[in-house]
Order: C-alpha cells, then structure tokens, then sequence
C-alpha cells in the first residue's frame, strides 16, 4: 500500500492506493460517529456493497442508498434521494457518507455531506478510474445543469480516499480509456517526465497491470494533491487541472451528459487545446502529432462530434466556470509540462481550432 496526504492544515487527510483495500477497513479510524450512509449506484453495489460493509465491522448504524448510474442522473432529484434516506434514517450530524463508485457517486455524495445539516463527513472509495485519479481527490462536489456541467457544488473534502485497484479490473474498456485522459492531462500539465513513463508504458496500463496501474494512479493522486494544497478553491494554480475540460464539458452538454463518457470529451477536449497552443506558435507540430499519439494509444477520441458547430461550441463554453467578466480563459500548453490559463488568444484561432474537424492536431504527412 502507498499512502499520500493532502495538506490541508486541519482538514489535511489520506489517500490510500494498494490491492485489496476495499477490505481492511482503512476508513474506520476516520469516522467519527457511529452513522454511515453508503452511497452506491445499480451498477457497482452488487459488487462491492456487501465487502464494504463486512470491512466497517460491529458498531455502526449502516443504511444504504442506491441511485442509477449514469452522469444523466447527476442531478438535484438524486440528491434529494440521498437527503430523504438521511432523514427516513434519522442520521444526525455525526454522520459520515461513503461514496463507493465513480465520480458521479463521489461528486454527488461529496456534495449531499456538504449540504446536509450544513455539513458533515464523507468518505471516498472510488471504483472508476478517473475517480480514483481525479474527481475523489481535492474536495470538488456538485451535479450537473442541463445548461452547464458541475455548475452547482461546493467544495467539501473527504476525510480519507481509499483507492483499491483490484476494483478496476471489473471496468469497462470506455470507463478505463475515460481515465487514462485524466493521468494523461497530468503529464502535460506537471510532468513531461511522467508523460514519457505514459507514453513508454500505455501497453501495460490498457491490460490492467498491476503495478503500473498503482504508479500511474499514485503519480497522479500525487501532483493533484500538491496542486490542491497549494490552490484548494481552484483561485490561481489548480484551474491548470482543467485542461481540455472546458471543451470537453461542451461535448458533454451538446450531446446528452452519459452519451460521452467524462474521459472521452476531455479527449477531444485535450486535443483542441493543444491544437490551440500549436496555432498560437507555443508548441511545434512535432508536439502536436505526440499528444494526438498518446491520447489514441489510450483508446481516446480525438476529434469532437461531427454534429457540434462552432456556434454550439461558442454558446456552451461561454457558461464554463472560468468565464469570468464575460471572458473565456482556457488552459493551454505552454511546452509539454507546462500549462497556463490564459484569455490572450484571438478570437480568430479559437475559430480555426473549432473549425479543424477531422484534420485536427494533424500535420501534412501524418
């Protein structure tokens, strides 16, 4: 087992990464009443519930909720499922949730702690991937707006993360693939040194190999945790974590939240904004054509849905949370490591990214 902290001061807490977790019981010493409220989906309860359970042991008032799965049911009504089995439950403001299951789960558990009687605990066992790597770390909550994506949250951190890769072995490829966008964006955002090992090891992250698996996940859980300490509410550094989001939060809006999988819109998302950093002069074609390589060597699109238009981009992203006085600011590629976010780009280029279709982020003679 591996262990990281996210230094928070007083709300500072673990990340557990290992094989086998799910059943040591990590979470006990880090709940502090005697209620727990397991929040689960249809999908990964029948696996896992029951081995959760067994791993609190005696002592607690354990009671269940299980929603439907799918980012389509990301929404205020399945939060009021969870609040009305708090209250049917009669749990109290010692209670602690447990979101066991992929980010929809975290985020949407995440943020029914934070609102319940003004705010209690909450645990992550994340099941997916790019939760494991992503959303159960650093305190983002929310649900979704048919007009904008996680566009009503609250910042709300765990009390501990407990990461157990065997679970993965149970994922569907897309849900795999979805999260190897998210280790990806942590290469070129923080590492390049990281996105070559990626690059170097894509093979044995696609079959699931173990401790590949464990440094991939470990790598990642640790640059967002530094990133979240330095940053917790996403002020200056931590809107670097964004990249290809907000692009790719479109996708998912244009289409349908569930028709794109998170992972695959931030895919495509990615690529546009590389292809922006190209079109800007920051990165040479030769950077391009690399990160196009390792987002398809991950199974990733990298293209955005023939039926979305410029305007339907413009529209969407127009509500994406970085707009701030009615401009768009977008995370883009300085170098490969290295990421800012920036307004200073024309309107112009940001047009000719939208407008690239097929031939995006591809050179003449690829």
């Amino acid at each position: 087992m591996k262990t990281l902290n996210v230094d928070l001061g007083d709300r500072s807490y673990p990340i557990f990464i290992g094989e086998g977790l799910l059943d040591q019981g990590l979470m006990r010493e880090h709940i502090r009443g005697k209620q727990v409220m397991i929040v689960s989906n249809e999908t990964v309860a029948p696996l896992y519930l029951e081995r959760l359970q067994a791993s609190l042991g005696d002592g607690y008032q354990v009671d269940t909720v299980i929603l439907p799965d799918g980012e389509q049911y990301k929404n205020l009504d399945q939060i009021n499922t969870i609040f009305d089995q708090l209250l049917t439950c009669r749990h109290n403001r010692t209670t602690t949730l447990i979101a066991l299951g992929g980010g929809v789960i975290g985020d949407m558990t995440g943020f029914a702690a934070a609102c319940y009687q003004r705010g209690v605990d909450f645990v992550q066992v994340p099941t997916t991937l790019l939760s494991q790597v992503d959303s159960s770390v650093g305190g983002k909550t929310g649900v979704n707006h048919p007009q904008g994506k996680n566009m009503i949250g609250a910042f709300h951190q765990p009390r501990c993360v407990v990461i157990d890769t065997t679970v993965l072995n149970t994922l569907p490829e897309r849900e795999l693939a979805a999260g190897l966008a998210e280790v990806i964006k942590y290469g070129l955002i923080y590492d390049a040194e990281f996105l070559s090992w990626l690059e170097a090891n894509m093979d044995a992250l696609n079959s699931r190999a173990p401790q590949e698996l464990i440094q991939a996940i470990f790598r990642s859980c640790e640059v967002k945790a530094e990133v979240v300490a330095q940053d917790e509410k996403e002020s200056g550094i931590r809107a670097l974590l964004n990249l290809g989001h907000t692009f790719g939060h479109a996708i998912e809006a244009h289409q349908g939240y569930g028709q794109w999988l998170h992972g695959e819109a931030v895919g495509a998302g990615t690529m546009m904004a590389t292809d922006l950093s190209h079109r800007l002069g920051w990165i040479p074609q030769a950077d391009v054509d690399r990160v196009r390589m390792i987002l398809e060597a991950a199974k990733l699109p990298v293209i955005a849905p023939d039926n979305m238009s410029e305007d339907d981009f413009k529209n969407l992203m127009a509500v994406d949370k970085k707009v701030i006085d009615g401009q768009l600011r977008l995370v883009l590629l300085k170098q490969l490591g290295e990421a800012v976010v920036t307004a200073d780009f024309p309107a112009a280029l940001l047009e000719e990214t939208l407008a690239a279709g097929e031939q995006l982020g591809r050179s003449d003679n690829a």
